[in-house]
């Protein structure tokens, strides 16, 4: 039996997440990450970059908590900063809650994906108590909008630059992703089959919690 579909959208989106909800291995998640106007471009085209060293050693360094994304980079003035929205398939997740944790910078060594600071955790360092993640396949991090930058145009210019990417990866290459559904985000091991919206012709994978449909003047 053939399937057809137009517009909808998924009223209970269960992968959003509070900062201190814990993140369920193989989930997919909205977090944040902030960045310099300098590197915004680079990003969006060419993906993250790991970071070599941190709290929790090597990885990319992101949060759910838009408010502690806001504060990176470190000592940068404020319009000189962006705030990305991401989508994050967070795969294994390994919980790092103390001070010397045994795992607390050798998590992916020992399997994990992905190590999750909670708030208010007992880690001296991290002052303001807000959580904070470090995911090492930067692969598994998708920019899908600007959610913070001061200057409008630059803003708007980013946007702008997200969007072509998103579709540029969408329409792919016919072949199945390593690292999951690039329509969905979802972490599965290849991706979802490809359907065309009926109304709009676009390729959508039917486990999207959102198609806003433009339907054909």
């Amino acid at each position: 039996m053939s399937i057809t579909f137009s517009g909808w959208e998924v009223m209970h989106n269960r992968q959003q997440l509070k900062s201190n909800q814990t993140p369920k291995d193989g989930g997919g998640y909205t977090m944040f990450h902030g960045t310099s106007i300098s590197l915004a471009t680079t990003i969006i085209n060419q993906g993250f970059q790991r970071s070599r060293d941190g709290l929790l050693g090597e990885g990319v360094y992101i949060s759910r908590n838009i408010d502690k994304a806001k504060c990176y980079p470190l000592s940068t003035d404020r319009k000189d900063k962006v705030v990305f929205k991401l989508k994050v398939r967070v795969g294994k997740v390994k919980k790092i809650d103390c001070d010397n944790h045994p795992m607390q910078k050798s998590w992916h060594q020992n399997g994990y994906d992905c190590a999750w600071v909670p708030p208010k955790s007992k880690i001296s360092s991290i002052k303001s108590g807000r959580e904070e993640d470090c995911v090492w396949d930067p692969k598994r991090i998708t920019v899908v909008d600007v959610a913070c930058c001061v200057d409008d145009a630059t803003r708007h210019q980013l946007r702008k630059l997200v969007k072509q990417k998103l579709k540029a990866n969408s329409q792919g290459d016919g072949h199945a992703s390593p690292h999951g559904c690039q329509l969905c985000h979802a972490d599965v091991p290849g991706s979802h089959p490809r359907l065309s919206c009926w109304e709009c012709g676009k390729d959508i994978c039917p486990f999207q919690s959102k198609h806003p449909c433009k339907k054909a003047a």
